[in-house]
């Protein structure tokens, strides 16, 4: 489905991203982990065209998206939650919605029932401006708009972004004890909505995920492969049943 061969990236003279390479299949998530600075959020971009390679190849199936501008990588089929969301705060919920959907020219029809269906929250709040919801509702309206573009992909950048690490108990199934920063109260209800969201999705089967995230706990959970970043190179992947101490603790500890 998604391939990364390669790519290479830089900023004002310092390399990024160092020949990284990832693929991501149909129905599976795939999560893409590392320390801070370690160039996953630039790999992201770099997927959909937000920041320029200076090599390598991104290809959807057989398609190669390298020279196409982020616009028609999402007409392609690339779906985007960036770092923070995004979201239009002065717009309602539902507006937020349809805007994926009138970028591209298309009719909602079912999609906004299945959107409603893994997150039902939103759908008491759709006259709500986005700008008064809760962290973790607006990644989930920042989520199920991406969805509504009929991604193949879809990328998500930090979807549990604001809760502290080291805190979550089997995020997705339980979640026993949580300290917030900037969240409502019922954000780790969203956040454990949102990883069961991710796991429907893999259980249909139709999109791959490929998904950038800090907390061990929800990769355990939710994905099926993961790759370790460091210095803008992928220096470990496999399996996440693979995923063990002994790499946790040379690639992600601080």
């Amino acid at each position: 489905m998604l391939s990364l061969s390669n790519i290479a990236v830089s900023y004002d003279g310092s390399r990024i991203l160092r020949g990284a390479s990832l693929d991501v299949q149909p129905g599976t998530v795939v999560c893409l982990m590392g320390r801070n600075g370690v160039g996953k959020t630039t790999t992201l971009k770099a997927t959909v065209g937000l920041v320029k390679t200076d090599g390598g190849s991104v290809k959807l199936g057989d398609a190669e998206l390298g020279t196409l501008k982020p616009d028609a990588r999402a007409r392609a089929g690339i779906g985007y939650v960036p770092q923070g969301r995004d979201i239009f705060p002065n717009l309602t919920v539902w507006e937020n919605l349809r805007i994926g959907a009138i970028a591209q020219g298309r009719k909602l029809n079912g999609e906004v029932d299945r959107v409603m269906t893994l997150f039902p929250i939103l759908k008491e709040m759709l006259q709500r401006k986005g700008g008064v919801l809760s962290g973790g509702q607006q990644q989930q309206l920042a989520i199920g708009r991406a969805l509504l573009t009929n991604p193949k992909v879809l990328l998500l950048d930090e979807p549990t972004e604001g809760i502290q690490p080291n805190i979550i108990d089997q995020i997705g199934e339980t979640i026993k004890k949580l300290r917030t920063r900037g969240l409502n109260d019922d954000d780790p209800k969203r956040v454990e909505e949102i990883g069961n969201a991710i796991k429907t999705l893999r259980q249909e089967g139709q999109i791959g995920i490929l998904l950038v995230e800090q907390y061990l706990d929800f990769c355990l959970d939710v994905g099926d492969r993961f790759y370790i970043m460091d210095r803008g190179a992928i220096v470990a992947q496999g399996p996440i049943a693979n995923l063990n101490d002994a790499i946790v603790k040379e690639h992600l500890t601080v």
